[in-house]
């Protein structure tokens, strides 16, 4: 179980982290969505800062500490659930799916968080 907690953790991690370079560079996707669902892009970086944390807190489940990966796979699988809310609130589904695929990872990051933390 360790090796599907370690790839499903690591892979959250790192595609959160991509999306985070791609906020902050003010790609050109990310700008297009943002006016798209109606945000304003100013709050790019807020939520860069959101998911950098969520995904560095992910990782600290390696080093066991499970009172902060919990809550930071929580926050993750809150702030997709958020998203893909968003996209529907906009009507905005032919993107729905990316949203959805990080709410899985985030989803599928907690319970085995969950799993692992209850095994040690």
């Amino acid at each position: 179980m360790y090796v599907a907690y370690a790839v499903v953790v690591t892979v959250t991690a790192l595609a959160n982290l991509a999306m985070v370079v791609a906020d902050l560079a003010r790609a050109d996707f990310v700008l297009s969505n943002m006016c798209e669902l109606g945000l304003n892009p100013a709050h790019l970086t807020p939520l860069a800062a959101l998911k950098t944390a969520g995904s560095a807190g992910l990782l600290l489940g390696f080093a066991h500490l499970y009172p902060i990966a919990i809550p930071a796979a929580i926050g993750l699988v809150a702030f997709f659930t958020g998203a893909v809310i968003t996209h529907l609130r906009a009507r905005v589904l032919y993107n729905l799916a990316f949203p959805l695929t990080y709410l899985a990872l985030a989803t599928a990051s907690l319970t085995l968080t969950l799993l692992h933390a209850n095994s040690q």
